[in-house]
């Protein structure tokens, strides 16, 4: 007889990323025996910060700094085995022993993906979507074109062999003779240097969705980490300025095996003003001093490419869309320290395209490019008190609360998570 089964809890992101995922599934990892990436690579970028000590995380969910859950790496992450193993000794070498599985059919970023990588962000020009160069587009597109290599592959030198000449031989054609660039390495450098990271790897390689099935089914609890915004999803994103995979909650069952149906508490993560890194049109973006100074309060550069990121004023346009789309049960709402001292505050509530009012993302690129932000005027907070995250949410200056029941009224969803700081005990729960 089997315990009745787990609760499985889903950390998405709302906007463009870096939004705070990191933070709020830190924050929850504690409670949880599994966490689990189910999409991207090392493009992403997550910091969780406890006691003062900072974990700057990629590939490994971001549970790992707890020490006791257990981490995986689903199938629909694509992984570069040498980032990996970085990763590995770096969070051993901040005193943590990973308890990692990786998937085995989670597919591999070769170097000939990430000069292609290059390749293609120049060829791409104005509608380039700002890439980190880490070869995720290619790989991912290989795994469409059904030229990938999987990680399983990396145990079977004969396989492996086979499927890298075929997946070499396609990408070294678009390199040099399509976008006039030369592929440095040879087939045998690859083949020897990966095999290696195969054999070094291969105490985390398993099925994680039969691991995640009995997991869930013995009654273990599974929390879900995504690594990027919704904004960002290749389907429901500002296309084409969008990451290369599905960013959105739904993707948890291709991403990871486990079923949809299953996932029984759906946390959006919006952070309280807007930051993105890369470029497309973004309506609600704030230029000059009065965006470097937020940017400067918010840390707001890259944890993957340290990039600055552009900065603006929270859109509820886009809000809206992750409520929707993710099928949101609540919303955690970070980063509301970072607003504090400010007299008013605006908050987009509507686009303004050629006349017509837009309340949802629209397809059109042509109408976002126009799109001017409708601004609700909200006012201040001025300082929070001195540790309010334990005094509890009644505590809160009343024109904060305001300002998320403004947010709530707007998108439909229950705040029920407000970050007041970066570290993990800054958090208050309604």
């Amino acid at each position: 007889m089997t315990k009745n089964p787990s609760k499985i809890t889903a950390i998405v992101g709302a906007q463009w990323g870096d939004e705070g995922k990191g933070k709020i599934t830190d924050f929850f990892a504690g409670e949880s025996d599994y966490v689990v990436r189910f999409h991207g690579g090392n493009n992403a970028g997550h910091t969780v910060i406890v006691d003062g000590n900072t974990f700057k995380l990629h590939l490994i969910p971001s549970g790992i700094v707890y020490g006791e859950p257990i981490s995986i790496i689903g199938n629909g992450v694509v992984v570069d085995p040498k980032a990996l193993l970085d990763e590995i000794s770096y969070v051993k070498e901040k005193g943590i022993n990973p308890k990692l599985m990786v998937s085995d059919r989670a597919h591999v970023i070769m170097p000939y993906h990430i000069a292609l990588d290059g390749a293609l962000s120049e060829h791409q020009g104005s509608l380039a979507a700002g890439s980190t160069s880490r070869g995720i587009a290619p790989v991912y597109a290989d795994k469409m074109f059904r030229n990938g290599i999987r990680m399983v592959d990396l145990l079977e030198p004969d396989v492996f062999r086979e499927k890298l000449e075929k997946g070499y031989a396609f990408s070294r054609g678009l390199i040099e003779k399509s976008l006039g660039k030369t592929l440095e390495i040879t087939i045998d450098e690859i083949f020897d240097t990966y095999v290696d990271y195969g054999e070094k790897l291969k105490t985390y390689l398993c099925d994680t969705s039969v691991e995640l099935y009995n997991a869930h089914k013995s009654g273990k609890s599974i929390l879900f980490e995504g690594a990027q915004g919704i904004s960002l999803d290749v389907d429901h994103g500002v296309y084409p300025f969008t990451t290369s995979s599905n960013t959105a909650a739904g993707h948890i069952s291709t991403g990871t095996g486990v079923s949809f149906r299953d996932i029984n508490r759906i946390i959006g993560v919006v952070k309280a003003y807007l930051s993105r890194v890369g470029e497309s049109p973004l309506p609600s973006e704030i230029h000059g001093d009065e965006a470097n100074s937020l940017r400067e309060k918010g840390g707001e550069y890259g944890t993957t490419t340290g990039r600055p990121r552009r900065v603006g004023w929270l859109d509820l346009v886009q809000v809206r869309q992750a409520v929707r789309v993710n099928g949101l049960t609540e919303i955690a709402l970070t980063k509301l320290d970072v607003l504090s001292g400010f007299d008013e505050l605006p908050v987009c509530v509507s686009y303004n395209v050629d006349g017509a009012h837009i309340t949802e993302m629209p397809a059109s690129l042509t109408q976002y490019r126009n799109a001017q932000p409708n601004y609700e005027m909200l006012p201040g907070w001025g300082n929070m008190p001195d540790n309010i995250w334990d005094k509890g949410y009644d505590e809160l200056p009343q024109t904060l609360k305001d300002y998320i029941d403004f947010i709530e009224c707007e998108v439909n969803c229950s705040v029920k998570i407000v970050s007041v700081g970066p570290q993990r005990h800054e958090t208050i729960i309604r």
